[in-house]
């Protein structure tokens, strides 16, 4: 196929000119494979995938993917080489190729002899020396040994190899002098050094010799960029010396381009813990300050600059120098930092440029980073943001609000003072007529509510309401309602869903609304309880779990086969379900005073050696209360190891509910049930913990509190008496105090993975077993598929899968008689990891009892950090055990043996 019948038919696929039928188009492409040039056969690959859009037919993709295959059966070996490292005829091929004297061949036998470097130590070792060879021949071209020396990049396999690479690298530096050698050889000599590790520090002195000396632009820009490379790989490699070399580079270079790469290098490094080795190891153990080190007067000198991307940087360095800095002098330090960024801000926020939107999110960042480690800072860093806004683009305020919610998350420090500027600008917002006029109201409405702290104003709920009425559309109304939501203000969040319901065109959408106002409403009916009104509470929470079964109707619902809303459900069940647990403790507290225990008591306690005894029913009312929240926390635990794709808020959220259930359980025996057994110090640490959001901080709170009060009456008063009773009381009226969080991920779905799995043997039907027979082991192969969304491994990665594999006999059809447990059972786990997200395993199964075994196919997942995640599938198939031929002859000539009656042995007796 021609360039332009290609062509032709890359606009036909795309824009429908001139229809063909899937066959003439499968044969159109055909041809184009098969033709005998490279670059013709390439140009139908990439054809293929406009094919599969077009005609997205299973016998048309299994016909092109048997045409493709077969190309590459016979070529383009590079691309093939993740699958087939080891195979021997492959490598004989490609050393062939590199000595053809076709340029075309030869070109596609380096791509393919890197690509096989790359995978197999046995091919790297066998081709080094006729990549060098050739490298260093006279007869080679320039231009054909530009592109052989990137190969020794993948010389890494063992200390030898690499060594030896090395030394031709060097010699490669010093012998060939012009710009494209220098500049191919230091890279590939900064990629081995990448691979070995332990090359780096001599390869970071060879860069930045090159950086200091040679006076070639090119060559130092391809220096900064190894260098930031290296910088990203091994921070820790970095001595104080190399960071000394570069600031000295940067600050005597008068090029901004090659000033901005530097930078660039700095602020990865002042990051990590390059910086603190940078300040810790001062030469000959002098006690420099801080301020008076090169690097810190470059950044100052930066954060200055005309050039916004070098201001940026400098910006970086010296707030991440702030945040790490180990020395006493930090104060001065500390308000330099502060006023670079301010003035930053003031510079790039009323400019709506890309650039300088982007160089105001930078500066942003980094100041939320080091107020995070510097809080004493945070009031007056956000009274600066807050008088900024008014004078800031629309842009700008979006990105300004996001950084005040994110410290006010982290650090309490928007009152209610401030409420009144910030009502003032979402006035001025809602009548904008900017792009960006939507997202800066949810971005204001945000930093409302977290200044509010989960109480808002009616006046403030009136003028929020108002402007959403004259100028936000339904998704904007959504989102501020979500956001809410998230903060605590539930009845806010419950008037906007009720005004979204009738504005959604599909009944699951109405639903979904409807199950959220109505959370939102039982979550309202708790924020009304007060301190010591325990009937009150009892009210609050039946009143709560009526809308919360209202809700849970709808919200089943809204569920579809592809959205079946399994977190949210099984959440919301908690919820349900800890609240009846509350109540029903409220009430066994109650139980003290309309069932004391009896006169006897003390002598039934006595009698039985139980001293619980003698506090009569409620004794045994209370063990059964901290039974079931032990069992609620057991389930947020398996909801929590559920949730893959989970946020870490929405994780930490379901920890601070299992956390809840635990307390509650712990204070019900440190209180009655066995106080000398009770301990406070699992729980001593949690004042101790960074707490990441209003809510955390309040559950915490909330925490500590409670063992403070628990821990003291225990020492002072024996059980049981209304002082416990009370104490367990108020502990759960300041738990339902604290208003609920429905964090993203019940709302949002960021990151999606999902695992198919595919057996075999399968059955033909559903419902049909799987035939084996007993004396016979079943081979059980398991493949699967990780599946992923748009932004795979955002929050976790998955390193393996794990299949647990399990068979129950479910009835038995051969002879009644004992079997041992062991057989009656398969139990085998194996842990696999996907390539290109497939896995294939296989199971050897036994089945020797006959009869019907149901076996089941447990998928769960292993992260990045060794966790496991019980993400499913769960796969369940049926086999039938059958008698095999041999054992069943065998057993009918027994029988009809055994039927026959033995014979008289005086019949057959002489005597």
């Amino acid at each position: 196929m021609s360039l332009s019948t290609a062509r032709s038919f890359l606009s036909e696929a795309c824009y429908g000119e001139q229809e063909l039928d899937a066959n003439s188009a499968l044969m159109e492409l055909d041809k184009g494979l098969r033709s005998g040039k490279l670059g013709e056969q390439c140009e139908a690959v990439v054809l293929f995938p406009k094919l599969f859009q077009k005609y997205p037919f299973p016998i048309l993709i299994n016909s092109a993917f048997l045409k493709l295959a077969d190309i590459f059966r016979l070529g383009m070996l590079g691309s093939l080489a993740s699958i087939i490292p080891e195979r021997k005829n492959a490598h004989h091929t490609i050393r062939q190729s590199l000595d053809s004297h076709d340029n075309v061949e030869v070109e596609a036998a380096i791509f393919a002899a890197a690509s096989f470097s790359a995978q197999s130590k046995d091919f790297a070792a066998g081709i080094c020396n006729k990549v060098s060879e050739m490298i260093q021949g006279l007869d080679t071209p320039v231009e054909l040994k530009l592109k052989l020396i990137p190969m020794l990049q993948h010389m890494h396999h063992d200390a030898s190899l690499a060594s030896s690479s090395r030394e031709l690298l060097q010699h490669l530096v010093n012998s060939y002098p012009s710009t494209p050698m220098v500049i191919v050889s230091l890279h590939t000599f900064t990629q081995l050094a990448a691979f070995s590790l332990i090359d780096i520090p001599k390869q970071l002195q060879l860069l930045l010799q090159y950086l200091k000396d040679d006076p070639r632009k090119a060559v130092k820009r391809l220096a900064i960029n190894d260098l930031k490379l290296l910088a990203k790989k091994a921070p820790h490699l970095w001595i104080r010396e190399n960071t000394q070399t570069l600031c000295e580079c940067a600050l005597t270079s008068p090029y901004n381009s090659l000033k901005l790469g530097m930078l660039a290098v700095l602020s990865t490094l002042s990051g990590t813990i390059a910086i603190k080795q940078y300040f810790s190891n001062m030469t000959g153990g002098s006690s420099v300050p801080p301020r008076l080190t090169d690097l810190v007067k470059l950044a100052q000198e930066c954060c200055y600059h005309s050039n916004l991307a070098v201001a940026a940087h400098g910006v970086i360095v010296l707030s991440n120098i702030a945040v790490s800095c180990p020395e006493k002098d930090i104060v001065q330090l500390e308000q330099d930092t502060v006023l670079g960024v301010e003035s930053l801000l003031m510079l790039c926020s009323q400019d709506s440029s890309p650039s300088a939107q982007a160089t105001l999110k930078t500066a942003l960042t980094s100041l939320v980073k080091m107020l995070k480690s510097r809080p004493h800072l945070s009031q007056s860093a956000v009274e600066f943001l807050l008088g900024q806004l008014h004078l800031s683009c629309d842009s700008s305020r979006v990105l300004m609000c996001h950084a005040l919610a994110a410290i006010a998350t982290h650090l309490p420090v928007l009152g209610d003072g401030m409420l009144g500027d910030l009502v003032d600008l979402y006035r001025v917002a809602s009548h904008s007529s900017t792009g960006k006029q939507q997202e800066l109201l949810v971005s204001l409405a945000t930093v409302i509510f977290v200044a509010s702290q989960s109480s808002l104003s009616s006046d403030v709920k009136t003028v929020i309401k108002q402007q959403l009425e004259n100028g936000a559309n339904g998704w904007t109304v959504y989102r501020i309602a979500r956001q809410a939501s998230r903060m605590g203000c539930h009845e806010f969040s419950s008037e906007l869903y009720q005004s979204l319901r009738t504005r959604v065109a599909s009944e699951h959408f109405y639903f979904w609304l409807n199950s959220l106002k109505e959370f939102s409403q039982a979550e309202q009916c708790l924020s009304h309880v007060e301190d010591g009104d325990y009937s009150g509470a009892m009210s609050a929470i039946a009143e709560a779990l009526r809308s919360y079964q209202k809700g849970i109707a709808s919200l089943t619902a809204a569920s579809t086969p592809l959205s079946p809303l399994t977190f949210q459900c099984e959440f919301i069940k908690l919820r349900i379900d800890t609240l009846q647990a509350l109540s029903q403790l409220i009430c066994t507290c109650n139980s003290l005073k309309t069932s004391p225990p009896p006169a006897i008591a003390t002598t039934i306690a006595l009698t039985s050696g139980n001293d619980l005894q003698r506090c009569g029913r409620i004794s045994l009312q209370m063990k059964v209360c901290m039974d079931e929240f032990r069992s609620l926390a057991a389930r947020y635990a398996d909801l929590h190891q559920a949730s893959f794709d989970a946020d870490y808020a929405t994780l930490r959220n379901v920890e601070l509910q299992q956390q809840s259930c635990l307390l509650v359980s712990h204070v019900i025996e440190a209180l009655i049930l066995d106080p000398q057994a009770a301990s406070f110090q699992e729980y001593g640490t949690l004042g101790s913990v960074q707490t990441e959001s209003e809510y955390e901080r309040r559950m915490m709170s909330v925490f500590n509190h409670v063992l403070e009060e628990v821990e003291g009456l225990t020492k002072k008063h024996p059980p049981v008496s209304y002082l416990h009773t009370g104490c367990l009381c108020d502990a759960v009226i300041a738990l339902l105090k604290v208003p609920l969080s429905f964090q993203r991920y019940f709302f949002q779905k960021l990151q999606s993975t999902s695992i198919k799995l595919a057996l075999s043997p399968s059955p033909r039907t559903p419902s049909e077993p799987i035939p084996v027979q007993s004396s016979q082991q079943l081979t059980l192969k398991v493949e699967g598929v990780v599946q992923h969304g748009t932004t795979p491994g955002l929050f976790r990665k998955i390193q393996s899968v794990c299949l647990n594999v399990t068979s129950v006999l479910q009835s038995k059809t051969g002879p009644d008689y004992k079997i041992p447990l062991d057989t009656k059972t398969n139990e085998i786990e194996q842990r696999v990891e996907p390539h290109n997200d497939y896995f294939s395993t296989q199971f050897l199964l036994n089945f020797s009892i006959l009869g019907t075994h149901t076996v089941t196919v447990e998928a769960s997942v292993v992260d990045e950090s060794g966790t496991e995640w019980k993400t499913g599938p769960r796969t369940t198939v049926s086999v039938k055990s059958l008698e095999d031929p041999y054992s069943q002859q065998l057993r009918h000539q027994l029988q009809q043996s055994a039927s026959q009656p033995a014979p008289q042995r005086g019949a057959y007796s002489r005597f």
